[in-house]
């Protein structure tokens, strides 16, 4: 093994390591999978080991030692990038590496030196070098002092990592002055005791895309890029002695070590002697100047480090027991990174998925825990924090179908909460229901709710919910007040309603857990929880609950509807009873109810949103009437019309839809708007139907309701939804007073109108219309809406010529004549409407097109 080379894995085990992670690699990037997903499927290999750790250092060893030169191929370098940017990989433990072994070879690799500055450009900042290596810490010091010869060349015996951070900012800056001067024809000086740096001609080149290429050309390529690489090694050299801290290690290097800092000293004059003729040769000649001042201040016996920052440092670069002790800046950011990357991703409004976010957040929850060897608090800690930052990018108003702030409110308030009891029901489970309180986990919890008081740029509440917060405060103060007067702490409403305080996010998250009994009132009496309010402040507090009212037996007035609309209730009983409205109540009783549930309770009822999220499909799925005579028939869905109209209209907004998917109901929503697609649609609305009709609730409001949003759940584009539904939804708990939704499997071929449907759609998607005959009864329909569209275009304008003869593949030979006064709308069932549907967009986009109407008239 050379001066310059890095210990290898030893032993069968770490053989068969590396051909398993390669094969990996290899067969990843077959797939195109990108970067991330690939440094997730070798962390899963790396982490069935005995005695592995994140971050990792076998992994980087085998990374390495196959990228140089075994493997030299950019789609590793982007995995090498990913690893180090996923703290997969310790960044120094992977430059030290590198750098032994790319920079002797920095003339034969050019791609690769570029790539190696690159790294070294992106991963040597101060953040980078306070990172400490976990678990492997030991094992990565003496890979590092190893591959780069610390010990031997600097003389120091027994190196911990705080040293091995010191001398890798040393000996990295030493290379690259070697390399920019040598590169430039001037001799460094190198002595025997260090390694050589100079260029080694190796007749290996980086595996490029290169074919067609002349040789010539390419050496011409390579020569160039040589050159660019002189300039990028000053630009990285000009950015790390600019850096205080790197400056405050060569201080330290300066005071402790003279004889080593002399050897750099050395340099800066080589470097002030041939000044002219770098300056001929490199155009960034300012950097050398800024370079050479940099280095000289840190050895003047005036300069004055920053101690706080130094401190800090070297703080930083102390043993710890926690890997979340171990990081700091954008190493703790990146350690929890995924929190982040899942929930952003959550927001997607485009991609809705089946699957509860609850689930999905307990796994990834505990799956962090364990990777990090983190606590129970710190990984909690982190889970808020990655939530309330979610909300707060939430403050500017979007455009478009994209999830507003009570999705994130949701995420939050509800589904976090969700999950973490999830996570510790496991425990309770485990150890039994004594002494639950004082269980690690739930422990951990407290200690991550009481640690979010510092972070009060990010418990800001949203102007929306700032009544509400300071509300959940008031409570809290009421509670304390109540415990020092030696009243009764849980008789809250009695007293005096003057109490007031001013809240942030952290009491509505409190407020979360102890509605789901994960804390308890207790939390009312931590430190710093009340904030009295000033005499700027308004909290007034809110009014008596609508929902008080309604329990107390009020009919449902307008006034009280309304209220309850925009009040989320607050226990499961209100919603036990809006239910039994919704399914027994008059008319009336029953649309109100259906607007109330899909009001505020659906969005911001946080404490009980998974049951009305389960209500709201129910509803959706009227019951059968017990009458054998009416089975099969379409009068149970026409006497709840009005009530599922409501309903339809309160879940088609953005948000409602996609708080369903975070809940994991997507297939339940489908499976119940499959019926209702199939039945309206097959409906034909009374022959004194008029849509101008302002409210009103026809088959066809129904119906379009329940198909656009069956089309935004269900992606109709993708192969026959055969999907069997049994036991969806079952990550949302239901309630005993809600029936349980029915497990039986769901496919589309129960639905003969959607199937037929959906085979037209697909051959629509396929090829061009056949022609239809002019006795077939599609041709019929699409000429009746022809007519409907033309005798709109005539009111702003003449269509010139017939629409239908513009198109020989479609409808033909229909007079589209608009003088008749006794021109009546098309009553026809829906399904008969989107049977015709595409041959009169082509007949029309025909005529468009052959200008006999014009775009604008048809678009409007």
């Amino acid at each position: 093994m050379g001066a310059a080379e890095a210990p290898t894995l030893a032993g069968a085990g770490g053989e068969l390591l590396e051909r398993r992670v390669m094969a990996a690699v290899k067969a990843s990037e077959a797939r195109g999978d990108p970067p991330l997903l690939r440094a997730v499927e070798i962390s899963r290999l790396v982490a069935g080991e005995p005695g592995a750790g994140v971050p990792s250092a076998d992994l980087a060893g085998i990374l390495v030692s196959n990228l140089c030169f075994a493997h030299n191929s950019p789609s590793l370098w982007k995995l090498l990038d990913q690893a180090m940017s996923s703290r997969l990989l310790c960044p120094l433990h992977v430059l030290a590496l590198l750098t032994a072994r790319v920079l002797p070879q920095r003339r034969a690799q050019p791609e690769a030196y570029r790539l190696y500055l690159e790294l070294l450009k992106g991963n040597v900042t101060s953040s980078s070098l306070s990172l400490l290596a976990g678990p492997n810490r030991d094992k990565i010091t003496k890979s590092i002092d190893a591959a780069l010869q610390l010990s031997k060349t600097y003389g120091v015996a027994g190196t911990d990592f705080g040293h091995v951070v010191i001398l890798f900012v040393l000996i990295v800056i030493t290379k690259l002055i070697d390399s920019v001067l040598e590169d430039c024809g001037i001799s460094s000086g190198t002595t025997l005791e260090q390694e050589s740096v100079y260029p080694n001609e190796g007749p290996q080149p980086m595996d490029m895309d290169v074919k067609g290429v002349s040789a010539v050309k390419q050496n011409e390529q390579r020569e160039q890029l040589r050159r660019k690489n002189t300039v990028m090694a000053l630009e990285v050299l000009h950015m790390m002695a600019a850096d205080r801290k790197i400056q405050a290690f060569l201080r330290l290097i300066c005071l402790n070590m003279p004889d080593k800092f002399s050897a750099l000293s050395q340099r800066l004059t080589l470097i002030e002697a041939h000044k002219m003729a770098l300056e001929r040769l490199l155009p960034t000649s300012h950097k050398i100047d800024d370079l050479v001042m940099y280095i000289w201040r840190v050895s003047n016996l005036d300069y004055q480090p920053n101690n706080k920052r130094l401190v800090g440092v070297l703080g930083n670069l102390r043993s710890s027991n926690s890997m979340l002790g171990q990081l700091t800046g954008a190493g703790r950011a990146a350690c929890w990174i995924i929190f982040d990357i899942y929930m952003e991703n959550a927001m997607d409004g485009r991609h809705l998925g089946g699957i509860s976010a609850i689930e999905i957040i307990k796994e990834m929850s505990k799956t962090a825990q364990a990777i990090n060897e983190a606590s129970w608090q710190e990984t909690f800690k982190a889970l808020w924090i990655s939530a309330l930052r979610l909300v707060q990018r939430a403050r500017e108003p979007l455009e478009g179908p994209i999830p507003h702030l009570d999705t994130r409110l949701c995420m939050l308030l509800a589904l976090i909460p969700l999950a973490i009891a999830a996570i510790l029901k496991e425990e309770t489970d485990a150890c039994g229901a004594e002494g639950n309180k004082s269980l690690p986990r739930r422990l951990g919890l407290v200690s991550s709710l009481q640690d979010l008081v510092q972070y009060s740029g990010l418990l800001v509440p949203p102007s929306s919910l700032v009544n509400v917060a300071n509300a959940a405060a008031s409570k809290a103060a009421i509670f304390r007040a109540n415990c020092k007067v030696g009243g009764n702490p849980g008789m809250i409403g009695q007293s005096d309603s003057s109490t007031k305080a001013v809240g942030n996010m952290l009491h509505l998250i409190v407020e979360a857990c102890i509605s789901r009994n994960l804390i308890d009132t207790t939390a009312y009496l931590w430190p710093g929880y009340v904030v009295l309010p000033g005499h700027s402040k308004d909290t007034s507090l809110p009014q008596e609950s609508p929902w008080v009212n309604f329990m107390q037996g009020a009919p449902l007035s307008d006034p009280l509807k309304n209220a309850l609309i925009a009040t989320p209730a607050s226990s499961v009983a209100e919603l036990d009873k809006l239910y039994h409205i919704a399914l027994n109540g008059s008319e009336q009783e029953k649309s109100a109810a259906a607007k109330i549930v899909c009001g505020a309770s659906l969005v911001r009822g946080w404490n009980i949103q998974e049951h009305v999220v389960r209500m709201v499909v129910k509803l959706l799925s009227p019951p059968l009437p017990s009458d054998s005579s009416l089975q099969g028939s379409m009068s149970h869905y026409l006497s709840q019309k009005s009530t599922l109209n409501a309903i339809l209209l309160g879940v088609s907004y953005v948000d409602a839809v996609h708080i369903f998917s975070l809940y994991g109901m997507v297939p339940d929503v489908a499976a119940a708007l499959m019926p209702l697609c199939e039945a309206f649609g097959s409906m034909p609305p009374p022959s004194n139907h008029r849509s101008t009709i302002v409210d009103e609730t026809s088959v066809y409001s129904v119906f379009s309701c329940a198909f656009l949003c069956l089309l935004r759940l269900w992606k109709f584009y993708k192969p026959p939804q055969e999907y069997c539904l049994a036991g969806r939804g079952g990550s949302v708990s239901s309630t005993g007073s809600f029936d349980e939704v029915p497990t039986q499997p769901i496919y589309i071929d129960s639905f003969p109108k959607l199937r037929a449907w959906y085979i037209q759609n697909q051959a629509c998607i396929a090829s061009t219309l056949s022609g239809l005959g002019n006795t077939n009864p599609v041709h019929q329909v699409a000429n009746k809406i022809l007519s409907m569209i033309c005798r709109k275009i005539t009111k702003s304008g003449v269509v010139s010529g017939n629409l239908s003869s513009a198109s020989s593949s479609s409808v033909s030979g229909s007079s589209l004549s608009t003088s008749d006064d006794s021109y009546q709308r098309p009553t026809l069932p829906a399904w008969e409407f989107l049977e015709a549907v595409p041959y009169v967009l082509e007949a029309v986009l025909t005529a468009c097109s052959h200008g006999r109407i014009s775009s604008r008239d048809m678009t409007t």
